[in-house]
């Protein structure tokens, strides 16, 4: 809104330009919700789990989906030796998750069924909607943001060409200005917020359904100290697995600021561990 009222002053584009960014967002978000599972699988290089391949991931996918009620989703696996997984699907009649190949070689039986859980409660969480629509309008402030800084570097202000300025209309223009600037950004760490309240909703929830806190924390701790990252990723989706698909830190010269984790997707695994070692 902030930024629909901003381009409406600086280039006078009146109510309907406002009403327009509106339609604009809402249409975005639309087809974001109906198609974020298909581009999630798409970009991941997913393919369909075979049920006879992957018998035990059925079989626990099954037991958790009849104890908490939810649908059966599909399962996908993404061939890749690092250890993660993700949920997609705008609701839990059309639920997707994914593993990759490394996890099911590094987890046990019990992990692996509290990463599925973790999984499984974002479905029922409504996470997934959440998560696209948050990405989605972040997409389209990013995209106005860059279409007005063009206006005012290649044709200026409708605003101070027709009314010639004055010292007021100058200030209102330059936080116009600074708001169509810093937008993409406030954006941006609002939905990173978001996305790591989630995660620890779903950490919470996941060991709600298995009744067991030792199994996610075993598994969060592998993901911890395994050094591996997925191949195939993008910041387009990195906040849909359970761990952060990109690149590790290693050492202590390279340890993250507490500033540095407005960017981050999830919250420090530590103290998703801390948290889950309390209940």
């Amino acid at each position: 809104m902030v930024v629909a009222f901003a381009f409406d002053y600086a280039f006078s584009f009146g109510w309907y330009g406002v009403a327009f960014a509106f339609v604009f967002a809402g249409g975005a978000s639309f087809i974001s919700y109906w198609n974020s599972d298909k581009v999630a699988l798409s970009l991941s290089h997913a393919h369909p789990a075979d049920r006879a391949t992957y018998a035990r991931l059925y079989n626990l996918v099954e037991g958790l989906t009849i104890a908490s009620g939810l649908p059966m989703p599909a399962l996908y696996i993404v061939d890749d030796p690092a250890p993660n997984a993700f949920a997609t699907g705008r609701d839990p009649k059309h639920a997707s998750i994914a593993v990759t190949s490394g996890l099911l070689e590094k987890m046990n039986r019990i992990e692996l069924e509290g990463v599925l859980a973790h999984e499984l409660s974002h479905v029922k969480n409504y996470d997934i909607r959440v998560s696209s629509i948050a990405v989605c309008l972040v997409g389209v402030v990013a995209a106005l943001s860059d279409i007005g800084i063009r206006m005012f570097i290649f044709g200026g202000s409708r605003r101070n060409n027709n009314n010639g300025g004055g010292d007021s209309n100058a200030i209102m223009m330059v936080l116009a200005f600074i708001v169509i600037i810093l937008a993409p950004l406030m954006a941006t760490i609002m939905q990173l917020a978001v996305s790591r309240k989630r995660e620890a909703l779903a950490d919470v929830s996941a060991v709600e359904m298995t009744r067991y806190p030792p199994g996610l924390i075993s598994a969060l701790e592998k993901l911890r100290d395994d050094q591996t990252s997925v191949k195939v990723n993008s910041r387009a989706t990195a906040h849909l697995w359970i761990e952060e698909p990109m690149d590790h830190y290693e050492g202590d010269n390279k340890k993250k600021s507490r500033w540095s984790h407005l960017f981050d997707t999830h919250p420090p695994i530590e103290d998703r561990i801390a948290a889950l070692r309390e209940m």
